[in-house]
């Protein structure tokens, strides 16, 4: 199925974000060609203010250790005192999202580079060696794919399937212990846009993100734009359906500019956001924050900063003059990270035998475009409170493109003392352990 929007949008790619209430979703009146960037620039929220930084109450010693990459990158990362961190894989592209498999293996997709493709992969990691810290080989599970960001493992009665998600379909296969390739007919579970406005307009969101709980099936699908009213309510959302694509796809929640990162945690859903551009250095904060069904989150209409919810005044402007209504203030997240710091992946760490990550979540910061502006590109700790501090450091030496060295991407805590996470601009898997 297609789906025809025209939208109004400015500016590169980051995100926003917020917590609930629910009112409807407004659609949009079309226009001929992107509007000017002043469109999305109110004066009163573009002023320049403070940066905040770390919370240096929950600060984490970290101590450097030395990383060299085959491709000649040299770089030095820092973890907590008493860690080791190792290179588990390398050589790959754009390295994304991690998963288990019914059957223990290591699952990871490849976007291969920035650009809209369909030369995207699945892998599998084989053959660990635990003396070396590091896979021996890595399979091709699934090869030609279209930014494909993530798989997830669900069982249907009696059979396991891997669902792929591209940007414009959502796929499963049945999957078997051991498999090292799709095998069997694959079912379309649903289908999504797989087009939007260029990058110089603001750019639009290609990842599809996955979680699994009672028996539903939740999907991410970001916006198509910077800021905009969208067209089609599937942007900017998370969809429920069911596992086999039967039955009525619901909104579980709206206003969520672009939610890479979610997971279930118990019973509550987690999700990280992104705000948009264009307000200046330092607003809106990009979030860490849970969502319930029907809630709202304020994209486009509300952006975060320093535990306060502000009006996007030009978003709402337009929503006046096109007489749509504006959804209620939602709640302050639960934690803000600094403008443009991009969170993506998190894991939720439990029954892990150090309390300093332990019942914590890690967050992967991928940092800004804009490598100038200095923000994410590390790992960081959300404490209890809201906090966050860095737990792996080191990517970011300088302000021009040449001094960053990854860009973190997801995290999996694989036992009691180690988690992976992956960096997709060196294409690398690395492996963080807490030494005996």
């Amino acid at each position: 199925m297609k789906y025809g929007l025209i939208v109004i949008a400015a500016s590169m790619f980051t995100a926003c974000g917020t917590t609930p209430e629910t009112p409807p979703r407004a659609a949009t009146e079309s226009v001929s060609r992107p509007a000017d960037s002043a469109v999305f620039s109110e004066p009163d929220t573009e002023k320049v203010v403070t940066t905040q930084l770390y919370d240096h109450d929950a600060a984490i010693e970290l101590e450097q250790q030395p990383i060299h990459l085959q491709k000649g990158v040299d770089l030095n990362l820092s973890v907590p005192k008493g860690y080791k961190i190792d290179i588990a894989f390398e050589g790959l592209r754009r390295l994304r999202f991690l998963t288990k498999s019914p059957d223990g293996r290591l699952f990871a997709t490849d976007m291969f580079n920035t650009s809209d493709n369909k030369r995207g992969r699945v892998y599998i990691f084989e053959d660990w060696d635990s003396a070396g810290a590091q896979f021996k080989r890595v399979l091709t599970y699934k090869d030609s794919l279209h930014n494909p960001n993530q798989v997830a493992f669900y069982k249907d009665g009696d059979q396991d399937y891997i669902y792929i998600s591209e940007t414009g379909v959502l796929t499963r296969w049945p999957y078997h212990a051991g498999d090292t390739t799709v095998s069997g007919r694959p079912d379309t579970i649903a289908t999504f846009p797989d087009y939007g406005l260029s990058y110089k307009y603001g750019g639009w969101h290609l990842t599809r993100s996955l979680a699994f709980h009672k028996e539903k099936l939740y999907v991410s699908v970001g916006s198509s734009c910077n800021a905009c009213i969208e067209k089609e309510d599937v942007r900017a959302s998370i969809v429920e359906m069911n596992p086999d694509g039967s039955g009525k796809q619901l909104l579980y929640a709206t206003g969520l500019r672009n939610s890479v990162g979610m997971q279930w945690v118990g019973d509550k859903l987690w999700v990280t956001s992104m705000g948009r551009d264009l307000l200046g250095p330092d607003k809106p904060e990009d979030l860490f924050q849970q969502v319930e069904q029907g809630g709202f989150y304020g994209w486009p209409y509300y952006f975060q900063y320093q535990d306060s919810l502000y009006a996007d005044t030009a978003m709402q402007r337009m929503a006046r003059e096109q007489k749509l209504t504006i959804p209620a203030k939602p709640s302050v997240a639960w934690c803000g990270f600094k403008a443009h710091s991009a969170p993506l992946g998190f894991a939720w760490f439990r029954g892990f035998s150090d309390s300093l990550l332990n019942d914590h979540a890690l967050v992967c910061l991928h940092g800004s475009t804009t490598v100038s502006r200095q923000r994410g590109n590390a790992i960081v700790r959300i404490t209890r409170q809201g906090s966050y501090a860095p737990v792996v450091d080191g990517f970011l030496s300088g302000r021009t493109s040449a001094d960053r060295k990854g860009r973190p991407c997801d995290v999996l805590q694989q036992d009691n003392r180690s988690f992976f996470f992956t960096d997709d601009l060196n294409g690398v898997l690395y492996y963080v352990r807490k030494e005996k």
